[in-house]
């Protein structure tokens, strides 16, 4: 504004008024020119003062925006370099990381493939082992077979009411088959078998004697025989015990009864018959096992089960004790009837006896007969 009144001023000065003239020299009572012109002139002074003035206050702004704008780009820089070195040690601690994990990974596969070859190695070993067992596990179960069945055809030729003595050495009477060096030792299946043996006297014929059924022992041993089992809760063989097998195996001696019936139950009984020489054995008491001072002879001395002085021809162990037990041919008779009716009883739950039921009833009721007798205090001249 101030540019454009000055040049208007200078254009008024410039152009004279239409129909005036301009004087050459100011009149001597004329004043206000030169009062107009001191004006202009310090108009155009202060102009340019406040031009300049206001050029260097740009120039102050200018340099103060410049060093404020430094300031912060210099902070953002720092700030960036900071970020810059975390990032850094991110960085580095990241790749560490990876690093260590790289390396557990490694040990971990290597330990996995160690594992699994040592897998394979006892995987292979125990198979190895498996049919080297299986092939022996086959070998034996052909040498069951081929026992069983010539055990089965033994059953078939020979029961114990009529033994076969050409299948069975063992059935001899002591003093035919005589004594080998030693002693024999017979479990309570053979011993059965030896009372069978012994008491080879000549029966009544069958079609002598006349024989009916009872039908509710008969229903019993039916009901038996379906599933049998040697458990004394069937009323089968709970009659049995109760009937027989109780009362003969019940000795004064009631402590080495019960031990006795266990054992003959368990057939795990040894009787022995006892040698013409004296061979020394173990001693033991007389009165405890009823043995002549810890030898073994042919002497009177006192039955173990009975505890009277009777002439012992046979002795007793229970199981693998070691001990031995003198016993009377009465007491032998008992416990060799009992053992009689289990052995058979045992083929039967096997499937070792293949007859008709009601024979197989018969020959139960046969060996019951034998328990009564012996019972009773009958026995065979030879036991």
């Amino acid at each position: 504004m101030r540019r454009g009144q000055a040049s208007f001023e200078e254009d008024s000065q410039k152009q004279p008024a239409v129909g005036h003239w301009k004087p050459l020299m100011p009149s001597k009572g004329s004043k206000e020119e030169p009062e107009t012109g001191c004006q202009d002139a310090g108009g155009v002074d202060e102009t340019q003062s406040t031009e300049q003035l206001n050029v260097s206050r740009l120039r102050s702004s200018s340099v103060e925006i410049r060093e404020k704008g430094s300031e912060f780009l210099k902070e953002e820089l720092h700030k960036a370099q900071k970020e810059l070195k975390l990032k850094d040690k991110e960085c580095e601690r990241l790749s560490k990381v990876r690093e260590q994990l790289e390396q557990e990974l490694e040990e971990l596969t290597a330990s996995l493939f160690e594992e699994a070859h040592k897998m394979v190695r006892e995987a292979n070993t125990k198979q190895a082992a498996s049919e080297k067992q299986l092939r022996e596990a086959r070998g034996k179960i052909d040498m069951l077979q081929a026992e069983v069945t010539a055990l089965k055809t033994l059953v078939i030729t020979s029961t114990p009411s009529s033994p076969n003595r050409e299948l069975h050495p063992q059935l001899q009477s002591p003093s035919k088959a005589g004594f080998r060096k030693g002693h024999g030792r017979n479990k309570s299946t053979s011993s059965a078998m030896v009372s069978a043996a012994s008491q080879n006297v000549t029966p009544e014929p069958v079609s002598h004697e006349c024989k009916e059924v009872d039908s509710i022992l008969f229903a019993e041993f039916q009901a038996w025989k379906e599933s049998p089992t040697l458990d004394k809760s069937c009323s089968f063989l709970d009659r049995i015990y109760r009937e027989d097998v109780g009362p003969c195996l019940d000795f004064t001696k009631q402590e080495l009864s019960e031990l006795v019936r266990v054992a003959v139950e368990e057939n795990t009984l040894t009787i022995e018959p006892v040698a013409s020489q004296t061979l020394p054995v173990m001693k033991v008491s007389a009165e405890e096992c009823g043995g002549p001072n810890g030898f073994r002879s042919q002497i009177v001395t006192k039955c173990a089960l009975s505890g009277l002085p009777r002439t012992c021809k046979h002795r007793i162990m229970l199981g693998d004790s070691g001990n031995y037990y003198y016993i009377s041919p009465s007491c032998r008779a008992r416990i060799t009837a009992v053992c009689n009716f289990f052995t058979y009883i045992r083929y039967i739950q096997q499937g070792l006896v293949r007859q008709d039921v009601e024979l197989m009833y018969w020959e139960v009721m046969r060996l019951r007969r034998e328990m009564s007798l012996a019972k009773l205090g009958f026995y065979p001249s030879e036991m």
